[in-house]
């Protein structure tokens, strides 16, 4: 085998061969353009290097190259490489034209097509489908096939399809292969299917950087905290070093149960290991964690230090002092917000925001955010109509509220929910039992939280019903 480091050379100046190839000798010379002839050695060379580039511009123009020199024609070698080619660079139609009309299909060539149909993210469909064919006609799957037709089935929610490749992998002696089975555990992952995932996960003989992130991920994702933090723990006692990846998805399992001292600990982590030089995503993580477990005070520090202020962290330092109760620091961060322009606010600003001026009634300010973001156009959806009702009802301006709500051209659950709390903490039972009419009566049925808020209007309206 000729290594990868021996060929550069080589490739550089069949590169090099190929663009001169393509040009006259000279600009103000009047003779023809100089053709220098390229091998199949040449060109498969070339191709192989603007695969690994994913070049699609200079690969089209040696395709045309090809064509026009004779290159192409009953060569089994480069036909292949040239649908090799465009698979790797994702372009699906000029590929399934070359592989239709190689006569002599090897499995790379297989194996490149399952996986651009693979990677495609709408046709993994097809990755299956020429998957089956392949093993119809006698060639066998291998490492570089069970990925992504793993990852085929994943992706279109296949399980019992997922379980019986799954399968194939263990007949065809790939159980031990850890690309594989970092592919096991990503489709499993994608089912919800946390049990698979784990048994897979447990039984590899070795365990790469990927393998511990998708199971770290995929515990959060699937909503099981714990065994995520169990898993980092298990990944420093065997020696495997967390990433940026791991750490980001840790913090947000921290953020969600409050869970400060793990917080912490992964904060140590990241500076021991130097992660901050250049991860504004993880300092927007750290300042997020610190906002929910109800620690301004640390979330404030790495605010502070950020040379960079970008939207992430000022919604992430406005909503923990928002969350915390301290209202009016939330409200003079949104001013300074303003006054630094280096970021815009979104509307997880606004919500934020918003949510500040209901606790401590400041009508006329939550008058102004809303004049603000009309302004700038903001589409009043249910996420930015919720919080206005709710801001606008603690603040005594039900009207306001009801304005609001039939503004909102969509109305959800969540929506009607709050308009219902609105009129039942102002003791209007009688119209919040109306509201609860009109809603059921547009098809959306209550779930436990809004009879809970129709039974409060009642209550404080001293009604009964």
């Amino acid at each position: 085998m000729i290594g990868t480091a021996a060929l550069k050379p080589f490739i550089f100046h069949n590169l090099i061969i190929f663009k001169r190839s393509l040009n006259t000798t000279a600009i103000s010379s009047p003779t023809p353009p100089l053709r220098v002839p390229l091998n199949s050695l040449q060109c498969g060379a070339i191709l192989q290097s603007l695969t690994n580039k994913k070049s699609s511009a200079e690969g089209r123009k040696l395709h045309g190259y090809m064509l026009t020199c004779g290159n192409l024609q009953d060569n089994a070698y480069l036909n292949s490489k040239l649908a090799a080619f465009y698979a790797g660079c994702g372009r699906m139609v000029e590929a399934q034209v070359i592989f239709d009309g190689v006569v002599l299909k090897n499995s790379f060539l297989w194996n490149f097509m399952i996986r651009g149909y693979a990677s495609d993210g709408t046709n993994a469909y097809k990755a299956l489908a020429l998957y089956r064919k392949m093993v119809t006609l006698g060639f066998k799957a291998d490492n570089f096939t069970f990925p992504f037709v793993l990852k085929a089935c994943g992706d279109l929610g296949l399980t019992e399809m997922g379980k019986k490749i799954h399968g194939r992998v263990e007949v065809c002696g790939w159980e031990s292969d850890i690309y594989v089975n970092n592919s096991l555990i990503a489709m499993y992952v994608k089912f919800g299917n946390m049990g698979d995932a784990r048994k897979v996960f447990d039984k590899m003989p070795e365990r790469d950087l990927t393998s511990w992130n998708t199971m770290i991920s995929g515990y959060v994702r699937n909503n099981n905290a714990m065994d995520a933090l169990m898993i980092f723990y298990r990944m420093g006692k065997a020696g495997s070093k967390a990433d940026g990846t791991t750490l980001l998805a840790l913090l947000s399992v921290c953020a969600d149960l409050a869970a400060i001292k793990q917080g912490k600990e992964i904060h140590c982590y990241a500076v021991r290991n130097n992660y901050f030089t250049s991860n504004e995503f993880l300092m927007n993580s750290l300042i997020d964690m610190y906002s929910n477990c109800n620690s301004t005070a640390g979330a404030r520090l790495l605010f502070e230090e950020l040379k960079i202020k970008d939207t992430v962290s000022w919604n992430s330092i406005i909503s923990g002092y928002q969350l915390s109760g301290d209202a009016f620091e939330s409200l003079r961060l949104f001013c300074q917000m303003f006054v630094e322009r280096t970021a815009a606010p979104d509307e997880i600003t606004i919500v934020a925001v918003l949510g500040a001026c209901e606790k401590i009634t400041a009508l006329q300010f939550g008058k102004s955010v809303h004049s603000y973001f009309a302004k700038i156009g903001f589409f009043l959806n249910s996420f930015l109509g919720t919080a206005l009702i709710d801001m606008y009802a603690k603040c005594g301006e039900l009207s306001c509220s009801h304005h609001v709500f039939c503004e909102m051209t969509q109305k959800n659950m969540v929506a009607w929910s709050a308009l219902i709390a609105a009129y039942g903490i102002h003791g209007r039972g009688k119209e919040a039992i109306s509201i609860f009419n009109k809603m059921t009566a547009n098809g959306i049925v209550p779930d436990e939280g809004i009879l809970t808020s129709v039974l409060s209007a009642c209550s404080h309206s001293e009604q009964a019903y």
